[in-house]
């Protein structure tokens, strides 16, 4: 199967913007493992913004361009080092393609990009996708990774998309706020009442919330492809993801 996996910032990172060092290796543990059995894996990482956050001692995330360009620049570096060392420990290359909305959009610039892909992973490669914030303006700006997770999904023809974040699944409120509040496992429809429920609440080094995730799922499952929205908190809860076991909520593809 192939597989496109989004981490968040607040995955991959404490609150100080500083790397979750544990979590990580974890994450390319297991990332690397399911490669191994066979399965195809697309990773679209946050985090660049985040760890440079960190780096550049700041203490919050910056508001204005200039900086979080900056942050991004130094963040980049740092998380693809990361990537780098982790999975050649077991024996995995990376890539890194770094994207705007302007190459999603632009037919040329789009067919390049699904090419060089799906030839990366013909390669045995594991490409590591991101939105390039470095360069990135509001006229060419994707806005969330949860989004690009959903695009490179339905470009592949991926047959899975898991976003791993900071809450367990999609709920029937926000669980931070209310107690009464249940999981939803399923979803096989995504209608009004669905997004209804997707209060857009997020971290503070992070962007995005539940919304940009139904979105997501949006694109995703009317590409066939089926979506997991799960806590990472533990990465190793991937492998019932990919074994088809209920955690957090699964959203069904629709079929043709």
């Amino acid at each position: 199967m192939r597989i496109v996996i989004k981490v968040g910032t607040s995955t991959l990172t404490y609150g100080t913007g500083r790397l979750n060092i544990r979590r990580v290796e974890k994450l390319c543990t297991v990332i690397s493992d399911l490669k191994n059995s066979g399965h195809e894996v697309i990773l679209v990482s946050s985090g660049a913004i985040g760890m440079g956050v960190g780096k550049l001692n700041l203490s919050e995330r910056p508001t204005d361009i200039p900086t979080k360009q900056a942050a991004a620049a130094v963040g980049q570096c740092d998380l693809m080092y990361t990537y780098d060392k982790l999975f050649s420990e077991y024996r995995h290359t990376v890539a890194q393609l770094l994207l705007t909305g302007y190459d999603l959009t632009n037919e040329h610039s789009s067919v390049n990009f699904r090419n060089t892909l799906m030839r990366l992973l013909e390669l045995g490669v594991l490409p590591i996708v991101n939105e390039n914030d470095t360069v990135s303006t509001d006229e060419i700006k994707i806005g969330d990774n949860d989004t690009l997770g959903a695009v490179v999904a339905e470009s592949t023809g991926a047959g899975l998309l898991v976003m791993l974040t900071d809450i367990d699944g999609l709920y029937t409120a926000d669980p931070r706020k209310d107690e009464n509040a249940e999981l939803i496992p399923v979803v096989e429809t995504i209608d009004d009442s669905i997004r209804s429920l997707a209060d857009d609440c997020h971290s503070g080094f992070g962007t995005g919330g539940m919304i940009t995730k139904i979105r997501a799922a949006e694109i995703a499952v009317k590409s066939g492809c089926d979506v997991v929205i799960a806590n990472g908190s533990d990465p190793s809860v991937l492998y019932g993801i990919v074994d088809g076991e209920q955690i957090g909520t699964r959203f069904i593809a629709e079929r043709k």
